[in-house]
């Protein structure tokens, strides 16, 4: 122990050496914290929990803004839907009408040129009208 030209070794400075103790206690008491942390059961399920209700939130907005988009889309698809459709109701009564028009004219030229009682086509247009009422009903 002693050193090669043989003099004895210099003692610690007083100073250094209760510095040294100092910052030795201090990294001590941060270990002691860490473990103390880790032993520290229910803290840590409270952490856990809070963890896992903050990535449900975080799912449930995504989840929320997926559902408005996709709720839009079906929104302009439905609206599509329902100007088409009603394009063709409108193109369906024209046609009706036209029809029904004609079919007017019709036995009106007959019931003057035929021997059928009136009563017998008015009821025959009664029923033509109450069918295409029906099947527009339908559409």
């Amino acid at each position: 122990m002693s050193e090669k030209n043989g003099a004895a070794p210099a003692k610690p400075d007083l100073g250094a050496l209760r510095e040294e103790i100092k910052q030795t206690r201090a990294e001590l008491g941060q270990t002691v914290q860490a473990l103390a942390a880790r032993a520290d059961v229910k803290a840590r399920a409270k952490d856990q929990v809070e963890l896992t209700k903050q990535r449900v939130r975080e799912q449930a907005a995504l989840a929320t803004g997926r559902l408005r988009a996709v709720a839009g889309q079906a929104t302009a698809t439905v609206k599509d839907a329902a100007g088409q459709a009603t394009a063709s109701v409108k193109d369906a009564a024209g046609q009706t009408a036209a029809v029904s028009g004609e079919l007017a004219h019709d036995a009106g030229v007959r019931a003057r040129t035929s021997p059928i009682p009136p009563a017998l086509i008015v009821a025959g247009l009664a029923a033509v009208v109450g069918i295409i009422l029906i099947v527009r009903g339908r559409r």
